[in-house]
């Protein structure tokens, strides 16, 4: 039994929904299908949640956004009339969304989520449908009745461990089951979303929870690829990767997968596929827990903009017990997380991402750590780009990072900091931001030029 996800691009108009039917019946182990909402049919497009949380801005500073209202509902009638659907399925959802935007909006964050949620649970009826209209057994499952539930934390749900065992009872229920991404309901009874690219969350949950053989993530590439195609042109897809090292990669900037949506399915062992919905026939990405064909000590290289590094000295530091955690507990106080903390004998960095301090902020932080902790130097190196260059065959390869290195000299890049994660699947530049594609071009023209990966 499988767990088929499908992104908002593959489910944009019609002849998109059209390819998800056939995809779906190919293969009678498909049995849920997650949906998200309406992407983008073209560049300058709107999707259809970004639609959704304008309407419900307009709906909380202004009682009303017609035109937005309207906007979100032809989206919804223009998909029904491609697939010949009879005005009914247009009409219920109208009548739901005008219910939410009529509801109570003293609690905002719970009423945006509300609305937010609504993109794909509309979705998810419209194609349910769908399908019961070509003559195969389907039906909409909506997340409280199957028992998806999820913490109170509008925008950042975490799933409920209890909601494993309650999902789990899917496996029996007939037909194929059309299930909305994104969501969850609180204890209360209440809608929750998951963070952005919360489909993928939803599917990797379900996947977990009937126990799938597989979970199939179809978006609109043919395969994971080992480096940004923006910065380098016609990269070399992967054709398969472990969890660690995506979520690495993720975390670094991969769009392809949210940093945190697959732990249910790598806690639960279970593969996932990424595939094309456009070229089903492909073969994909796959990611597993464990994986045998190196080829090579790198597998992908991501970078991400926006961060910052407070640099901290003082003569003697790493005589001075309780250090670390007196400046750590600084940044705690303030409300800040902290990305990593590369160190020397008298000398300590703090990356993070400089969008959670303000100037002012800065050099409160500035201040409290030369009076608290006696600092001879703190300063703040802002705009740094993070490149991470990941593989588990690192473990198994002398010289990658001199390689790398190397690499960034010929580039005349200046690296800033310097770290590798103790587990030797990843290792992490950083650059000025301006450094940051020159860079990265550099470091895969040092690995995957001539390379089979």
């Amino acid at each position: 039994m499988k767990v088929v996800k499908f992104g908002g691009s593959s489910l944009a108009s019609g002849e998109q929904i059209e390819k998800v039917f056939n995809i779906v019946v190919s293969d009678s182990k498909r049995k849920i299908v997650v949906v998200s909402a309406p992407g983008k049919r073209y560049p300058n497009d709107c999707k259809v949640t970004d639609l959704l949380i304008a309407c419900a801005e307009g709906y909380l500073q202004h009682g009303e956004a017609p035109d937005l209202f309207e906007a979100v509902l032809e989206r919804y009638s223009s998909i029904a009339r491609e697939l010949n659907l009879s005005s009914s399925i247009v009409e219920r959802i109208h009548d739901d969304l005008l219910t939410l935007f009529q509801a109570n909006k003293n609690n905002s964050e719970q009423f945006l989520d509300a609305i937010k949620a609504s993109g794909e649970d509309n979705h998810a009826k419209l194609i349910a449908e769908y399908f019961s209209q070509q003559g195969v057994e389907a039906h909409y499952v909506n997340p409280k009745e199957a028992g998806l539930f999820v913490s109170n934390e509008p925008g950042n749900a975490q799933v409920l461990p209890d909601s494993y065992q309650r999902l789990f009872s899917l496996r029996e229920r007939s037909g194929i089951l059309i299930f909305p991404g994104f969501f969850g309901y609180n204890e209360q009874g209440e809608v929750v979303t998951f963070s952005r690219s919360g489909s993928d969350i939803t599917g990797s949950i379900l996947a977990n929870g009937i126990k799938a053989e597989l979970y199939e993530n179809f978006t609109d590439v043919n395969a994971v690829y080992s480096v940004n195609p923006t910065i380098v042109q016609n990269p070399k897809e992967i054709r398969e990767l472990t969890y660690r090292e995506m979520r690495e990669l993720s975390y670094a900037g991969f769009s392809v997968f949210h940093e945190e949506a697959l732990i249910p399915a790598f806690r639960a062992g279970i593969p996932v596929n990424v595939k094309n919905t456009n070229n089903p026939s492909a073969p994909g990405t796959r990611i597993v827990n464990e994986r045998d064909n190196t080829n090579g000590p790198v597998i992908g290289i991501a970078s991400d903009q926006g961060f910052c590094s407070i640099y901290v000295s003082k003569y003697l530091m790493n005589r001075e017990v309780g250090f670390g955690r007196k400046l750590l507990h600084i940044l705690e106080r303030n409300g800040l997380s902290y990305e990593h903390t590369p160190s020397g004998i008298d000398d300590i960095s703090i990356i993070l991402r400089q969008s959670q301090m303000d100037h002012l902020l800065e050099k409160e932080i500035i201040d409290q750590i030369k009076q608290e902790l006696h600092a001879d130097e703190v300063k703040v190196e802002h705009n740094l780009a993070l490149i991470m260059v990941v593989g588990k065959g690192m473990r198994h390869n002398i010289g990658t990072m001199a390689k790398a290195s190397a690499a960034l000299e010929r580039a005349r890049v200046n690296i800033e900091m310097i770290n590798q994660g103790s587990s030797e699947v990843s290792m992490m530049f950083g650059v000025k931001e301006e450094d940051e594609k020159r860079a990265v071009q550099a470091i895969y023209e040092e690995f995957f030029v001539g390379v089979v990966v």
